[in-house]
């Protein structure tokens, strides 16, 4: 397993015995991509951007700080240098989160779709994706792979954009896929969680694909 994976796995655990945390590894990733854009962060605006109580922020802080991956002052949260490179390494293998419109090829009223860098090897089926973002309450996840130039789902030859052209052409001006690529969309009832959907699912095939992260 990756360090990148290493971390949040351990980070998303129990300090000690007791009750386990009320927040999982893409609320971490989220976290630490939010702290990256706009640190200095407040505690207040990172329990809303992550839609978790104070309470469970604290606790999520105190994991990360564990880790030496942020450090806190009166200004409010910051990345440290192991968590700036950490997050370095992770936007090179995945794109920034992007709403899209419902579809066809979607399962839910609210979207978010994410690229995951050269990781087609990790897919099988997309079932393993899907079933991430579902325990993470999602609808669910659709899976897309990015191959000869063209955007399609594991093993369906059928074109499946003939009834979302749009979407099709969203997905490649926002993601902007390259060869091998693989595209993840979380479906929810609500934006948030289709976005934890997506991070979910991602981080399911980021640890399929063993990237040295």
């Amino acid at each position: 397993m990756s360090k990148l994976l290493g971390v949040l796995e351990r980070a998303a655990a129990k300090l000690a015995p007791g009750r386990a945390p009320y927040f999982i590894e893409p609320h971490l990733v989220k976290a630490l991509i939010t702290i990256d854009t706009v640190e200095p962060v407040g505690r207040v605006r990172l329990s809303k951007t992550l839609g978790l109580g104070e309470g469970t922020v604290r606790t999520l802080i105190k994991h990360l700080e564990n880790e030496g991956l942020i450090q806190t002052s009166k200004v409010g949260i910051a990345l440290t240098r192991s968590g700036k490179k950490l997050c370095s390494n992770l936007k090179v293998r995945i794109s920034e989160t992007t709403e899209i419109p419902r579809s066809s090829l979607t399962v839910g009223p609210f979207n978010v779709a994410i690229c995951v860098k050269n990781a087609a090897s990790a897919v099988k089926g997309g079932l393993e994706q899907r079933d991430a973002a579902i325990k993470v309450g999602a609808l669910g996840a659709t899976t897309l792979i990015f191959r000869r130039n063209r955007l399609n789902m594991p093993l369906v030859e059928e074109d499946i954009f003939k009834k979302a052209p749009g979407t099709y052409k969203e997905l490649i001006s926002k993601l902007k896929p390259q060869e091998n690529d693989v595209l993840i969309i979380g479906s929810a009832n609500d934006k948030p969680t289709a976005e934890l959907g997506a991070i979910a699912a991602t981080l399911e095939t980021l640890k399929a694909a063993n990237y040295s992260i």
